[in-house]
């Protein structure tokens, strides 16, 4: 419902704040200086985490906040935006955002608002109910302990508004796991990270949202020529082309054909049936239509059906690159209908399907190398390749109900530092977060992008694959695969842009296609601001630092800018990039580098002249009103109904 009336600009100019403790809430004015310097979605969650949450917070404790974020173009018809979930991380203790398509972005912004804050605990489950101005704390005690997708259609019953838009956890969320994510409506997740623990441990099962109001913008007609600009790139990408064919399920083959495809738990990177996992593998059994997320002419969903075997007529999605790539060859499983099958099971649950894939991965090695045990009276296969050894992890970690679940379901960092016995040598992580599909021996880039990333192993951040075997150049010139030098200088790059252009909130695989130009056009047209060249990157440059700031405060060091150790010391034993590793040599190199280019001392902290130049050295703050602190002295585990 976006409308044209010129001189509006497309903020809501408020966010709504939410006391679960007080059973309160309340609006607060968008000030200009937020906008102004921070745009929307992960600058707005950026500088309002920074500001809200306490330094050295406990992340499932009532303090801190979780945030619900949109941009100045969600909810218009600019093609390919989304939303954001903002928080500190469960699993890795510091700053993250979590990035989610589908329409309850756009619902939070036609109920009137930029941003939802949510903060303190509720006193039982609880799932909120907002209608416009209207908000009510409603009792979600027979939904609790439902599944992610039951909750969801049990809070549109029960507030008989199937047309509201809806957010839920699963029994992972409720539990606790550490990277349990949040469902946002059918097939759409906030999945790294662990929000979904962070709602839980508020005793909130889910929001749902419904609105009215009116999207103004400044320019409508600047705005549709900008729009179809945007969509004419989309039309004309190759990339875009590929993503609307078969989604990321193409990636599959591509990755193991250039050598980055996780085999058994990043043992090796290449894998001879990786095909079965691909676009062809899942044409033949899961594919049947195609789906969009709000206003994007890409379509890259491919809804379908598992059609034979064991888990005929299961409803799934595309099992996209990531889940493919972690819950099935890093894995061992090569049946693309029983990976639907477990990936289904993560998202019914409310897990994050990437960790999960690594965390079997690492419980499936520990077992190989006898660090761990398989307790008494299971009788499950632990072992690569076995489907029913990972649906066996997936519910123990989910509900939390055993020792080896309640291990495995602090993430690979924390299970390797509790189980020992040399595990920490296979615990894929950075940071805390389980390092993504991309495998980095051979792409040292990439390597540094997860040493980099503000929330730990993230291959949004800076896709560096793209120049280190995928052919994209650099300033006109090809980019070396395995050199160190200038993988700084083009990741930084990276990073600033996509940073500068989260606050939008913009999906990725648009702007595969959407050039820069045209997003800022469409940023002038809807709000009335001046975009000059590189907007984008000075803005993305400023938010990272402020995460970087944010993850200092919470104890991060240079220490941890570093790679697992199965990166760093063990050669690859077989495909394009046999023999390769990152060492520690690499590393150091790499990362002084990017301190270098960042301006960053030699310890990863920003200067004095940096934080001036980037106008952080202001001590501007966010104010939402006072914040509720519980006084009992028991906040972490969520009460049932």
């Amino acid at each position: 419902m976006a409308e044209a009336r010129s001189g509006h600009d497309a903020y809501a100019g408020q966010f709504l704040v939410v006391d679960l403790t007080r059973q309160r809430s309340h609006t607060v004015p968008l000030p200009d200086w937020l906008k102004r310097d921070y745009v929307g979605g992960k600058g707005f969650g950026a500088r309002l985490l920074s500001d809200l949450c306490p330094a050295g917070v406990d992340p499932l404790g009532p303090e801190n906040p979780l945030l619900f974020m949109t941009g100045p173009l969600t909810a218009t018809a600019a093609p390919s935006m989304r939303a954001c979930v903002v928080t500190k991380s469960p699993l890795t203790g510091i700053y993250l955002d979590a990035y989610f398509g589908g329409r309850f972005g756009p619902e939070m912004k036609y109920a009137g608002y930029d941003g939802l804050v949510i903060l303190g605990r509720a006193p039982r489950p609880t799932y909120l109910w907002i209608r416009d101005a209207s908000v009510e704390f409603r009792p979600a005690g027979g939904a609790w302990g439902s599944d992610a997708l039951a909750a969801n259609a049990w809070i549109k019953a029960d507030v008989n508004a199937p047309e509201a838009q809806v957010v839920t956890i699963g029994q992972a969320g409720e539990r606790l796991a550490r990277f349990a994510l949040i469902c946002c409506e059918y097939n759409r997740q906030a999945g790294r990270g662990g929000a979904g623990a962070v709602m839980g441990s508020k005793n909130l099962k889910g929001v749902a949202v419904s609105g009215s109001r009116l999207v103004r913008l400044h320019d409508p007609d600047a705005f549709a020529t900008a729009c179809a600009a945007a969509n004419a790139d989309i039309l004309a990408s190759e990339a875009c082309a590929a993503l609307t064919h078969s989604g990321t399920s193409n990636a599959v083959p591509w990755s193991n054909t250039v050598g980055t495809l996780p085999v058994r738990n990043y043992y090796d990177q290449v894998s001879p049936k990786a095909d079965r996992l691909g676009d062809a593998g899942q044409q033949k059994h899961l594919f049947l239509g195609k789906a969009a997320c709000f206003g994007c002419p890409i379509r890259c969903s491919q809804m379908g059906a598992v059609r034979t075997g064991k888990y005929a007529h299961l409803i799934t999605d595309i099992v996209e690159y990531e889940s493919a790539a972690l819950m099935g060859a890093n894995l061992d499983i090569h049946d693309i209908r029983a990976v639907a099958h477990l990936v289904k099971l993560c998202d019914r649950f409310g897990l994050d399907s990437m960790s999960t894939g690594s965390v079997i991965g690492f419980a499936f090695e520990a077992v190989e190398k006898g660090a761990l045990k398989i307790p008494t009276g299971v009788d499950a296969d632990l072992r690569f390749g076995s489907v029913a050894g990972a649906e066996f992890l997936i519910r123990a970690i989910a509900f939390q109900d055993s020792e080896l679940g309640r291990l495995l379901g602090q993430g690979v960092k924390r299970a390797a530092a509790q189980l020992g016995r040399g595990s920490e040598d296979y615990a894929l992580h950075v940071k805390g977060l389980e390092v993504p599909g991309w495998a980095p021996r051979g792409t040292p880039g990439m390597g540094l992008a997860y040493m980099t990333a503000d929330r730990g192993a993230c291959h949004q951040r800076g896709f560096m694959v793209a120049y280190e075997v995928g052919g994209a150049s650099y300033n006109g010139h090809p980019v070396e695969t395995y050199a160190l030098e200038k993988k700084a200088e083009i990741l930084k790059g990276e990073q600033d842009y996509l940073a500068g252009l989260d606050t939008l909130v913009k999906c990725d695989f648009g702007a595969f296609g959407i050039q820069e130009v045209q997003y800022q056009r469409l940023l002038t047209a809807a709000t009335g601001r001046t975009v000059t060249e590189n907007f984008f990157r000075h803005l993305g440059e400023r938010i990272w630092n402020l995460t970087r700031l944010f993850n200092l405060r919470e104890g991060l060091t240079a220490a941890d800018d570093r790679l697992p150790r199965r990166i760093v010391a063990e050669p690859l034993p077989s495909g394009p990039h046999k023999g390769r590793r990152i060492s520690r040599a690499d590393m150091a190199t790499l990362r002084g580098d990017y301190y270098r280019v960042r301006g960053w001392d030699d310890q990863g902290r920003p200067t004095a002249a940096k934080l001036q130049l980037l106008g952080l050295d202001k001590k501007r703050r966010f104010d939402c009103g006072p914040q509720p602190f519980p006084d009992e002295a028991d906040t972490h585990s969520a009460d049932g109904p």
